[in-house]
């Protein structure tokens, strides 16, 4: 019942679950990082064509970027979804449709009060909202699970891998606030000769509370009368070492949500992910990001799409956008020059900087001596034959 509810204490003693992680500033940083830069991203809707794939106009693309329902932007849509995944397991949303079946809105669903059930090889959705209880089909919910999905639910990233780690930084951080609100002074008794009355005993404890407990007072001269003493009886910050085991826990949570230490503000780690913002931003992308927008860009297709000629893509490259510099030679490299036929037009490349096109932007570069005949009847590898006109 307490693992149902989520009040099963870790080994470290504190509760772990989706709300007490959040206090952690690792947890914190690592879901804000992750949601947030998925709600970032612009998801793009593609037509399957002979010749490779075209954007088209879908009236799914203002929910899915712009306006998710009445109550929700679709980056809060993004980021609610997200943050359910990371810390609950499922991230879940309401596809309401009208009697025609058109996507009207996408409203996102608490998971501590859905009950997710599987009856006849489909899932039902059962929802607790403020309009009162809701049943749902699984074709009407967009479902983005996590690792260890089961055909039903997943289990989240504390149940999962973290919630000892979580568990050990909330201890170490209850303590080390704790240890300084004492004015960072250890533990200590205070003994005396003779046998005191317990009113004494009782005073003179106080006393010395009321005088040296708190950081303003941490530095004031103690004072000890008829014969008492006092002795320290634990270890000093130092020896246990407070500060170094909460720097390993930020590591070790990071660890489990899969997040560089550096991008959520440890940076007493070097990366290997080689150098440059743009390189270890596509190693974010690539190892970390990439399933998760795989998992939500699928279930977009199968349950807002649903036509196999259409898929939906989110665009990742607001986040590998390099420097002017960087971006300028790419550049030249994709228009052409010289003896190097241009692969992108420069309009295509106004395109991507937000500008607009301008008139004859659309031509490719062709080297001089050259037509465009000419250089699509090139062959592609070396050997092969051009192809027959």
């Amino acid at each position: 019942m307490m693992e149902l509810f989520q009040l099963n204490p870790s080994a470290a003693g504190p509760v772990v679950n989706a709300n007490t992680a959040m206090r952690v500033t690792a947890v914190y940083s690592c879901v804000r990082l992750l949601a947030g830069a998925v709600a970032t991203m612009p998801v793009h809707i593609y037509e399957r064509t002979a010749t490779g794939r075209t954007r088209v106009d879908h009236d799914a693309w203002w929910h899915l970027n712009q306006q998710a329902s009445e109550l929700f932007t679709a980056s809060a849509m993004w980021e609610h979804g997200i943050a359910e995944m990371l810390l609950r397991g499922d991230g879940l949303a309401w596809l309401q449709r009208n009697r025609r079946g058109e996507l009207t809105g996408i409203e996102p669903l608490p998971r501590t009060q859905t009950i997710i059930e599987k009856k006849n090889g489909r899932l039902r959705y059962h929802a607790s909202l403020d309009e009162g209880y809701v049943g749902l089909d699984q074709d009407d919910v967009l479902h983005i699970p996590n690792i260890g999905f089961d055909g039903i639910s997943s289990p989240s990233v504390i149940g999962l891998a973290a919630k000892q780690g979580i568990g050990l930084a909330m201890a170490a951080e209850e303590y080390g606030a704790r240890f300084f609100s004492n004015g960072a002074r250890p533990d200590h008794v205070i003994t005396m000769d003779g046998s005191p009355t317990q009113d004494q005993v009782d005073r003179i404890r106080d006393n010395w509370l009321k005088r040296h407990t708190g950081v303003a007072n941490a530095h004031l001269p103690g004072m000890l009368v008829g014969g008492a003493k006092l002795q320290q009886v634990t270890m000093s910050a130092e020896d246990a070492q407070i500060m170094q085991v909460r720097q390993f826990q930020v590591v070790d949570i990071a660890r489990a949500f899969g997040v560089p230490t550096w991008m959520i503000g440890a940076m007493d780690k070097t990366t290997s992910w080689g150098s440059g913002l743009e390189q270890m931003g596509l190693g974010f992308i690539i190892y970390t990001l990439q399933q998760h927008l795989n998992r939500a860009a699928q279930e977009i297709n199968r349950k807002i799409l649903r036509d196999r000629r259409l898929f939906a893509e989110f665009n990742v490259n607001a986040l590998l956008r390099g420097d002017a510099k960087t971006r300028s030679d790419y550049y030249k490299s994709a228009l052409g020059g010289t003896q190097n036929p241009g692969f992108m037009t420069p309009n295509e490349v106004r395109a991507k900087e937000n500008l607009p096109p301008i008139e004859g932007g659309d031509t490719l570069y062709t080297p001089k001596g050259q037509t465009n005949a000419d250089a699509e009847a090139t062959p592609a590898f070396p050997g092969q034959p051009k192809p027959t006109p």
